[in-house]
């Protein structure tokens, strides 16, 4: 009565559910680095080389006609409008803002303004604030952001060295070092010459990458005219902090430079000291021998002198452990809380000193908690440069790249600002965030694009 039913097999197909998602699958960077979205320049690029120029290289200080033209603030102003309104694929800002440097740098600026309500001086800590330091840090993540690939990092990381050099040019056109027991340059122009001792020692290794590592004949004619000009103006500064930021410089290039073979970084160290020694005088030499001698220096027996105004500093930074004596208080505490200013007679004036130390300025005017920020700041640089190196050397299966090389170079310059900023007040200067800004654009054209690299980073 009923007619036969016939049954017909279904497949039915169950999604698998694995507890963890496949992870993203990413283009080697070999592949991305081959793919050039910044082949050619655009007004972004060129607005934060000006900036580069006039922050770090101070050419509105270089000349009198340029300095009621404000080009800090115009370069400045005019690359934080087109990065906002141009954006992009290659200039998001949420890769820069994952990286623990950039987070410290803003948490330093945070940590920073919490300071000025209990500072010694708060129009002085609000100035810090919103000067040099709060544009500085703008504009860091500004150019971090703005990097679309290699070619814009390397643009940046040559528009530093070429500000540097040309402030050199300029010293060595309009002073001369003279005779005497004081043989050296003093005051310039905005820097003294400790300062840019330490900027000509972190532009060296800069120089040496455009010499050795670029295929470009003018690039490596303008790198070796750089060196030539920072070696002789570095040697004019006699700076013995600087000497001592050259040394360990030297040494990592020689030892830890391993994107070129062992015996060109022989080679290559070698001909530096010679040009070193060729420019240095013997004046030159004998001030450098006090280093060797510092029981009778007056950075350890004044007041005055280094150790004791370090010893204070950290003492400023033991009694506010917090908040510090606020930010740029640290002449403020020296003429004002300190014992010397408690003991000196009455009408008689007290000498305002500056920390004459990074670490020891970021620790008394910001606090415990400020000095940790700064130092996670640049121990983070290094990793990421680190990084950087093995990504790019593991991706394209070659041991020296120019991303490699460009890496280490970094790593380089950092060196030199740790060592020589040991010894100077250069905590919240353009010349260390434009640096950063750099290190963090590189990293996330290149190591960014790694999964398990940005867990450490």
């Amino acid at each position: 009565m009923f007619g036969a039913s016939l049954a017909v097999p279904v497949a039915v197909s169950y999604p698998i559910r694995t507890p963890f998602p496949p992870p993203p699958q990413r283009e080697p960077v070999a592949a991305v680095l081959g793919f050039s979205p910044d082949r050619g320049w655009d007004l972004l690029m060129i607005c934060l080389v000006g900036h580069i120029l006039n922050a770090v290289g101070r050419l509105n200080n270089l000349y009198d006609f340029l300095k009621p033209l404000h080009l800090v603030l115009v370069f400045a102003g005019a690359a934080l409008l087109l990065y906002v309104l141009g954006g992009g694929s290659t200039r998001r800002l949420a890769p820069v803002l994952r990286s623990t440097t950039t987070r410290c740098a803003l948490g330093l600026g945070v940590w920073m303004a919490l300071s000025i309500p209990g500072a010694l001086w708060q129009g002085g800590a609000f100035q810090e604030f919103t000067d040099e330091f709060g544009k500085g840090v703008i504009m860091f993540v500004v150019i971090a952001g703005a990097a679309r690939g290699f070619r814009d990092v390397e643009r940046l990381t040559f528009a530093y060295l070429v500000c540097a050099a040309f402030y050199a040019a300029v010293v060595l056109s309009r002073f001369v070092v003279t005779g005497g027991a004081q043989w050296r340059l003093g005051s310039l122009y905005y820097y003294d010459a400790n300062e840019f001792a330490t900027l000509a020692v972190m532009c060296m290794p800069i120089a040496v990458y455009f010499v050795i590592q670029r295929k470009s004949l003018w690039q490596r004619i303008a790198g070796a005219a750089a060196l030539l000009l920072l070696l002789r103006v570095f040697v004019w500064a006699g700076s013995r902090g600087g000497f001592l930021a050259l040394i360990a410089v030297g040494a990592f290039l020689l030892i830890r430079y391993r994107s070129i073979p062992i015996r060109w970084r022989v080679l290559t160290t070698a001909l530096l000291a010679l040009a070193f020694a060729a420019t240095a005088s013997d004046t030159y030499w004998e001030k450098m021998r006090t280093i060797t001698q510092p029981g009778s220096d007056y950075n350890v027996t004044d007041e005055g002198g280094r150790l004791q105004i370090w010893k204070r500093g950290i003492g400023y930074m033991l009694r506010n452990p917090l908040f510090g004596v606020g930010a740029g208080n640290f002449p403020t505490a020296e003429g004002t809380i300190s014992v010397v200013a408690r003991n000196a007679p009455i009408g008689k004036g007290v000498k305002w000193y500056e920390a004459h130390n990074s670490f020891v300025q970021v620790g008394a005017e910001l606090g415990v908690p400020g000095l940790l920020l700064f130092v996670a700041m640049l121990a983070s640089a290094f990793r990421m440069l680190a990084v950087v190196r093995r990504t790019v050397q593991r991706s394209t299966r070659d041991r020296s790249p120019p991303p490699a090389a460009l890496a280490e170079t970094l790593q380089a310059s950092l060196v030199g600002y740790v060592v020589g900023g040991f010894f100077l007040s250069l905590a919240y200067r353009d010349l260390l965030l434009v640096l950063l800004g750099i290190v963090v654009a590189f990293w996330k054209v290149t190591a960014g694009l790694a999964q398990r690299d940005i867990r450490w980073s």
